[in-house]
Formats: C-alpha cells, structure tokens, sequence
C-alpha cells in the first residue's frame, strides 16, 4: 500500500508546515511555467533573449525552492500532496 502525503498541522510545526504547503503551490506553478516555456521554445515563440531570460529565471527559481526546502528540511517528494481518489498533485519523476 502507497504511503499518503497529506498535510496534518501541530502546532510545534505549524511554520514547517506552512511552508511546504506554500512551497508546494510555488512547485506546481514551476512546472506548469515550465510546461509552458519548453511548448514556446519548440514553437519558436520567443526571441532568442527571450529564451535566455526565462531560462534563467527557471533556473533561480528552481535554486531558491531548493534553498527554502533544505531550510525547512522538506525534500522534492515531500511537496507532492495526497489528494485521495484523484491521486497526487503534482506528477511523479
């Protein structure tokens, strides 16, 4: 049986807790952000600054969440809420 990720609040760490539901909306905007940029790139959307300053601000990004996880002593997977029967929110791998 799969072991659930669901959020459960106490109050010695409720700033913990706090934070990895914040830093798990953070993700799921990354990724879809992401998605969103790589569909672009593919189609020829951008200028070629363009491309370098998303990328760039996807590569911050992704550096600060890894900054703010390791404060909070969460890991990546740790992000990746239970939602029951539709599964978790964000994808896996």
């Amino acid at each position: 049986m799969s072991e659930r990720r669901r959020i459960e609040l106490e109050p010695d760490t409720v700033e913990r807790d706090l934070m990895k539901l914040v830093l798990t909306l953070v993700e799921l905007l990354r990724q879809l952000m992401e998605r969103q940029a790589i569909r672009r790139f593919d189609t020829g959307d951008l200028t070629e600054d363009q491309e370098e300053r998303v990328g760039l601000t996807l590569m911050l990004l992704e550096d600060r969440m890894e900054e703010l996880r390791e404060r909070y002593g969460l890991r990546p997977e740790d992000l990746n809420i239970d939602l029951g029967p539709l599964g978790p929110l964000l994808p896996r791998g």
